[in-house]
């Protein structure tokens, strides 16, 4: 597991709330989430897809799809809430110190630019740079996420690379103004094995070389023990329980995660079936009360079905939201 070699708290999330408002219905897609970041350290959120990990990151750079607005909660970075700036200054923020890498690189680049011109754009979006300056900006971006021969690839078009090449480019326009935090959205679920680790080792030594923070989203246990620091794990909107990845891995105390942990595959041990967690998530257009995990949850009684478990302290910078933690 990585190494905790972090510094000064950089970003704190408090109680934000993402809802989708349609017609007839409000969905809580985010519903009071809490967490921190510091500097130079890497926090993955971990859960089921429709859990609320990516909306909760859209949130935070206030690019939230049709219908999704924010009730509320604070996003303190660097001293300044996000959620209070206005259009201008969140447009200035965003590429140049919070940079979003999303999972599918095809739906990042642009088709009909040229790789030039789309990492350029990352540069001429936040500094007045001369064009002669541009050119060589750009290469150099290139070769820090590893393209061979930049200079000759560079006028080339997404298609023209391979799906891991795409994911650097993409890395590299998030790159360009060394941001101080790096969303990565699933960024290796359309990677091969192979491809993968080597896009999580560049990531890695990005980290090192520059200093930043990484909000790493995944359902993927793998990446999250070979990438965290610290894991917030998601489950209907909220944050059930988070802690050092050791401690996630070798204690966890929610239902939910020890649930999660043990669906995933372990080589050392045969088996004809795997682990699985019956039933599904709760639908978050409808009042949710009591704990959202109890209906697939053994452990279950009266209280869980009437009360709602806010974050308790288990340990040394461990919570879980949970009436019988293990």
């Amino acid at each position: 597991m990585t190494a905790d070699n972090t510094g000064k708290r950089l970003l704190e999330v408090t109680d934000l709330k993402t809802y989708f408002f349609q017609r007839e219905t409000v969905t809580k897609a985010v519903d009071g989430v809490s967490f921190y970041l510091n500097e130079g350290e890497t926090l993955s959120l971990v859960g089921e897809s429709g859990c609320g990990k990516s909306m909760t990151c859209l949130s935070l750079m206030r690019v939230m799809p049709p219908g999704a607005k924010i009730i509320s909660g604070k996003a303190l970075f660097k001293g300044r809430d996000l959620l209070a700036m206005n259009d201008r200054e969140i447009r200035k923020l965003r590429g140049s110190d919070i940079a979003l890498i999303l999972q599918d690189p095809m739906a990042s680049l642009d088709p009909v630019f040229s790789i030039r011109d789309q990492v350029g754009e990352a540069f001429t979006a936040h500094f007045k740079i001369k064009k002669a300056d541009l050119f060589s900006r750009v290469i150099n971006a290139l070769k820090i996420v590893q393209i061979a021969a930049p200079e000759n690839r560079v006028k080339d078009f997404p298609h023209q690379f391979s799906g891991g090449m795409q994911q650097r480019i993409v890395g590299a326009i998030s790159m360009a103004c060394q941001p101080s935090v790096l969303i990565a959205d699933e960024p290796t679920t359309s990677l091969d094995v192979t491809t993968q680790m080597q896009y999580l080792e560049l990531l890695q030594s990005l980290q090192r070389q520059y200093g930043i923070a990484i909000i790493f989203i995944t359902h993927d246990f793998g990446v999250v023990a070979a990438m965290s620091h610290r894991v917030a794990v998601m489950y209907a909107g909220r944050i059930v329980e988070s802690g050092a990845t050791r401690d996630i891995f070798q204690n966890p105390k929610h239902r939910y995660t020890n649930a999660l942990l043990k669906s995933v595959p372990r080589l050392e041990i045969e088996t004809s079936r795997l682990n699985s967690i019956p039933g599904q998530p709760p639908k978050l257009d409808s009042e949710l009360i009591g704990c959202r995990f109890a209906p697939r949850c053994s452990w279950n009684d009266d209280k869980c079905t009437r009360e709602e478990p806010s974050l308790m302290q288990m340990g040394d910078d461990h919570y879980v939201a949970c009436w019988h933690p293990e």
